[in-house]
């Protein structure tokens, strides 16, 4: 095999194919970064088995082949050459020589052959969105999901077709984050639970631009991602994902509209008062046009006030101001509503177009603690 490709092209295709590089694994093949230069293209290739990707780079072919390089040394040495064109050549041995102005590197590789390749799937069941709008509602859910191996299911995102709607769904056992977007044209009923870790590495190599497309198919067992001439394709979690319909309702006894800068900036003073040894609430007073949001701990007290409409019951209930925090943070809207039953129950934390759904289980707290 004999490639040329530019510096700055082939380093930004390694960085998309080794978010899909095992980091535990005993075979030595599952290190490598596949390169294959067949039929006038040059293509990129990294597979876990769980994760695999696929991309093309641009560049010239002056003989065909492929080889499989350790992903790191391969990845290092690109990296520390100038932004020239890179010479590739392999000879029958799978010994790699890498020429770049005046450097030269000779690496040992590896044959293809027991190189795991991407599953082909069907391509029936499909979305097309666009990049920046997959981008942002991953980023909008991503920090709900568990990192509880016991419970599997959680540790995914379900992604949710209904007619022309496209919903992504994750929970903790703590707190349920829902985004919902309008699909164009009508779909057929579609229910995936993606890794975390698929959607999290994803979302690092989707583009911000909202005119990128990427179409999306589903199997039974596998999804792929396609866009910018590259492939990402994903095992799907077995298992049920929970009926987080079920815990939606639209009664409640208490809504109030606040802030959404305000109530973060005073949940987070709240944050340094909070110790491993007392992971204690902050209480929300929410009296008529106020909520008063204080904690104490052996660290010392908080005490504050924001003002806000209120509609119904005062209450009182303690958050963990993490949870609060993580769902406002990536909320936009100046103001948010937040509804309320009672000190036992969940809030809600939604717009009126129902685009987003934060639901946050309240923490127990004691009357010292007000």
């Amino acid at each position: 095999m004999l490639i040329k490709i530019n510096q700055s092209d082939l380093i930004k295709s390694i960085n998309i194919v080794i978010k899909a590089i095992s980091t535990k694994t005993t075979l030595p093949i599952l290190e490598c970064i596949v390169i294959k230069a067949i039929e006038n293209n040059i293509k990129l290739i990294a597979n876990d088995m769980e994760l695999g990707i696929e991309t093309i780079v641009t560049g010239e072919i002056i003989k065909e082949g492929s080889i499989a390089l350790n992903s790191k040394l391969f990845s290092d040495i690109v990296r520390k050459l100038p932004n020239n064109v890179v010479e590739i050549n392999t000879d029958d041995n799978y010994k790699a020589t890498i020429k770049c102005g005046k450097s030269v590197f000779t690496i040992s590789g590896q044959s293809i052959e027991e190189f795991p390749v991407l599953p082909e799937i069907e391509k029936i069941k499909s979305i097309t969105l666009s990049q920046f709008s997959l981008k942002e509602m991953i980023r909008q859910t991503i920090f709900s999901i568990s990192n509880n191996e016991n419970m599997k299911v959680m540790t995914g995102e379900l992604l949710e077709v209904n007619n022309n709607n496209l919903r992504i769904i994750a929970l903790d056992g703590h707190r349920i984050s829902i985004r919902k977007i309008i699909l164009e044209g009508e779909h057929e009923n579609i229910k995936a639970v993606v890794p975390g870790k698929t959607l999290s590495e994803i979302s690092k190599i989707l583009s911000s631009e909202i005119a990128d497309e990427v179409t999306i198919y589903f199997s039974n067992k596998h999804i792929v991602f396609e866009f910018s001439n590259t492939t990402v394709n994903s095992r799907l979690i077995d298992g049920e994902f929970y009926n987080v319909d079920q815990m939606i309702s639209s009664d409640y006894e208490t809504k109030i509209n606040l802030n959404r800068r305000e109530l973060l900036e005073n949940m987070d003073s709240a944050l340094p008062f909070i110790t491993d040894k007392e992971k204690k609430p902050v209480i929300l007073n929410i009296t008529e046009n106020n909520i008063n949001l204080s904690i104490k701990t052996t660290v010392g007290n908080m005490n504050t006030d924001i003002e806000l409409t209120k509609e119904g019951k005062d209450i009182i209930i303690g958050f963990n101001p993490v949870l609060v925090m993580d769902a406002l943070k990536v909320i936009e809207d100046e103001n948010i509503d937040i509804f309320l039953f009672n000190p036992k129950a969940p809030c809600f934390i939604r717009n009126k177009e129902e685009s987003y759904l934060y639901i946050i289980l309240p923490v127990n707290f004691n009357s010292e603690d007000i």
